[in-house]
């Protein structure tokens, strides 16, 4: 029953007459199971969701006078030949220098990058340094190595393989993750799980504006709990509300001012004017990231650069093509509830006409996946304003469950709508594993299982290669 939607992305691949035939009985059976989908049985038991404390392990400060911290890594172009490093130093700023190479004990090459430093009411931050290296050879380790003498710290990440149509990729996929017991749990468990090799983070990182005064030191253990992570593999960051910081009370009337220090990605190589909507490739995979709390109404930059950037997406090249953007436009949780639609309204049609594959969102705290629908045709007066299947839409799948300290939503409207095909309020991760141009295996992991237990998954065929050698989507 947990795997039911798996019939919608099946189809539309080239079948004989007879499987056609059973095809349409599977689409009848659909249409009859069309007032809801399965909402799951499994019921996490009540607990608070609680900080961990300021003195716990996984906030620990590393050793040594002034030794770099918080490090993360992100891509530092649009095709994956470049990174780009972070990290914060705060005692002095140091060096902004990375040594990086392909052996351990022989970093022989160095890039220089530069640093910043922010204040928040009452709080100054560390010196916070950014470095890219480029012209990086694909599919390959390096080492690289930040800070001065004794305190130096060396860590590893593997690039890339070149982008092409048939490179297996995965991703693993987060949201919502905070700094509480459970947010650790999410991180632990998805460490178990050895196969993702890149981060799609979709939103709301520290969760520091939940503290007294915007508490900004909770920006800096946030950084150093998911080191153990972001210093190894790039997460590809997209920005949420609570990463705004708009505290005009306190006198910050700036939005997003500790995010946009802390955490820089590679927009102005997809043409963006903006940190918060930006793309890039990877593997086989076309990823675009959207900012919900940005403008994106007709002419405004965001919705310029989208209308702009969809044509630019060669299926041939990078046959999937993923979304990424903070709150949900579909979702029946009565958190949230609507919030997406605006923008929904203004881009939904745009992703339908592309085939995008997946749109991955957060901001409610639990965990849903719909079927492939869409909700387009409303024109005013025809009346036509409920989704319906559509197979050139993409499926939606909010993953907003990380662990933060809001806890998780775990009301939901009921009857479960036609277009919701999974739904369980729990916390976890994802992952989204490429297999080639064709074929992709997702699967949702809940905590409370074993790292092996997908609690939620299901094929996906794409739509623009209906078989291996003929392409549908070319123009």
């Amino acid at each position: 029953m947990a795997r039911k939607g798996e019939r919608v992305v099946h189809m539309g691949r080239p079948i004989s007459f007879p499987v056609a035939l059973l095809l349409v009985a599977a689409l009848v059976g659909f249409v009859r199971r069309c007032d809801g989908g399965v909402t799951s049985s499994f019921v996490r038991k009540a607990e608070k969701t609680i900080s961990m404390p300021m003195d716990s392990d996984v906030f620990r400060v590393p050793p040594g006078y002034n030794a770099p911290q918080q490090v993360h890594i992100t891509q530092g172009n649009h095709v994956g030949s470049a990174m780009i490093i972070s990290w914060v130093t705060l005692d002095e700023p140091g060096s902004s220098i990375v040594l990086y190479g392909t052996e351990k004990d022989m970093l022989d090459s160095h890039a220089e990058g530069r640093y910043n430093q922010y204040t928040f009411y009452n709080y100054t931050s560390g010196y916070i340094h950014h470095c890219t290296i480029r012209r990086l050879k694909h599919d390959t380790k390096y080492y690289y190595s930040v800070g001065i003498g004794l305190t130096a710290r060396t860590f590893w990440f593997t690039t890339p393989p070149s982008v092409g149509p048939d490179v297996p990729y995965t991703f693993g996929v987060i949201g919502d993750l905070g700094q509480t017991y459970d947010s650790n749990a999410t991180l632990t468990h998805y460490e178990s799980n050895p196969e993702a090799q890149a981060m799609l983070f979709v939103g709301d990182l520290s969760y520091a504006d939940n503290y007294p005064y915007h508490d900004n030191v909770r920006w800096d253990t946030w950084g150093r709990f998911v080191e153990r992570s972001t210093a190894y593999q790039p997460w590809i960051w997209t920005v949420g509300n609570h990463e705004l910081d708009f505290a005009p009370e306190l006198g910050e009337n700036t939005p997003f001012k500790p995010y946009r220090h802390r955490y820089h990605v590679p927009y102005r190589a997809s043409g963006s004017t903006s940190p918060f909507w930006y793309s890039i490739k990877r593997g086989s995979a076309y990823i675009i990231v959207l900012a919900s709390y940005s403008a994106y109404g007709m002419y405004t930059p965001q919705y310029s650069w989208l209308e702009e950037e969809l044509p630019k997406v060669n299926r041939s090249e990078t046959p999937w093509l993923i979304v990424l953007v903070h709150s949900p436009w579909y979702n029946s949780y009565k958190y949230h509830y609507m919030e997406g639609e605006t923008m929904r309204v203004m881009f939904e049609s745009w992703l339908v006409q592309n085939k995008v594959d997946v749109v991955f969102s957060g901001h409610v705290h639990a965990y849903e996946r719909s079927h492939r629908v869409s909700n387009i045709a409303y024109n005013i007066v025809n009346g036509k304003c409920q989704p319906v299947y559509d197979e050139s839409a993409p499926v939606y799948i909010t993953i907003g469950d990380g662990g933060n300290i809001e806890g998780l939503a775990n009301e939901m409207t009921e009857p479960q709508p036609s277009y919701s095909a999974f739904r369980e309020a729990s916390f976890g991760h994802a992952i989204f594993k490429i297999k080639n141009r064709t074929h992709a295996y997702y699967a949702w992991h809940r905590n409370h299982d074993g790292n092996a237990v997908a609690a939620d998954s299901v094929w996906f065929h794409n739509r623009c290669w209906k078989s291996a050698d003929k392409n549908e989507c070319s123009v």
